[in-house]
């Protein structure tokens, strides 16, 4: 058992424009650091695939498909922006097709048993898009279709979604608030962009407290993260009780982040690895796929999801 990698160049291609936060150089920075230091070599390889419209529609209107669709096509000599900070290139929809395809392999993978875990180093991100736009550098959601093909292709009941990019997930949040079979659950800086996830929003309807909110102050740290964790998190997810954990995996809580406030280091983030693969191992099987969402300083970027995935294959061999 190991701990498998979706990547694919695709992802690169994916053009936001001249210095804009969310860029390609991420994904090079991580590919890097995991070739340094010879932890790519122990990984399995997973090949992504594009997600079927079928799939992204389980989350998605169609409008929105076909909106995103538009964009890229009329993207051929300049940048479109279907909102202030999310930029579409011709490659894009292809990109997110296939970022979106990526979790879905993944979690293909994990049911078969080929693999224990997997993060997906994909872009461009999802947790900010809604189920009919584009929001915040994310076009389709891909933790929240990895979730619903979880349970209506592999027959899984309860999802666990865990968020610890420092925004809050407003688009897996709206995607899934009014669904008992779906916990998520988010700590992030607050307030802060986008502006949701205060502590009283906690579903609705049949969906009543399957959200959980822990709204952080700025600067707060590893221990602080931690804490809150074990406070928020663990009994929810023991409560809850889920067949399979998604990561909405951001790295920009670390203290060089230049695009939030919070003080979280290389370690806070294997701590917190470390929390929920031993929070899987007990509930799920230890089944966990992490996906990739923001994260801005390169250095420290690639440093934290070295230090994921290190935690990721450390919790596959302890499975072995």
């Amino acid at each position: 058992m190991t701990t498998g990698l979706v990547y694919h160049p695709i992802f690169l291609a994916h053009d936001t424009g001249i210095m804009h936060p969310e860029c390609p150089e991420r994904l090079r920075a991580i590919l890097t650091e995991l070739d340094r230091s010879g932890l790519r070599a122990d990984l399995t390889e997973v090949a992504p695939r594009d997600a079927a419209d079928a799939w992204i529609t389980q989350v998605h209107v169609k409008a929105h498909l076909a909106h995103v669709a538009d964009a890229a096509l009329m993207a051929t000599a300049n940048t479109v922006y279907l909102d202030p900070d999310t930029p579409v290139s011709p490659d894009s929809r292809e990109a997110a097709l296939k970022a979106a395809g990526g979790v879905m392999a993944a979690a293909d993978k994990v049911m078969a048993g080929e693999i224990d875990n997997g993060f997906c180093l994909v872009r461009p991100p999802g947790h900010h898009a809604e189920p009919d736009r584009a929001m915040g550098f994310c076009l389709f959601n891909s933790v929240a279709i990895a979730a619903r093909y979880l349970q209506r292709h592999h027959g899984l009941e309860k999802i666990l979604i865990v968020d610890w990019d420092v925004h809050h997930g407003n688009g897996t949040q709206a995607a899934f608030y009014a669904d008992p079979t779906v916990l998520y659950y988010s700590i992030h800086q607050y307030p802060y962009y986008p502006g949701t996830g205060a502590a009283t929003e906690t579903g609705t309807g049949e969906g009543q407290g399957t959200t959980v909110n822990t709204p952080m102050d700025a600067g707060c740290g590893d221990g602080d993260y931690l804490n809150a964790l074990e406070r928020d998190l663990i009994p929810a997810a023991e409560a809850f009780g889920p067949d399979f954990i998604l990561i909405s995996c951001g790295f920009d809580a670390h203290r060089a982040d230049p695009l939030a406030g919070m003080a979280l280091s290389d370690d806070g983030f294997a701590r917190m690895t470390a929390l929920v693969t031993e929070l899987a191992a007990r509930l799920c099987g230890g089944r966990v796929v992490s996906v990739l969402e923001g994260g801005y300083d390169l250095e420290a970027l690639a440093r934290s999801a070295h230090a994921h995935v290190s935690g990721l294959q450390a919790a596959a061999g302890r499975r072995a």
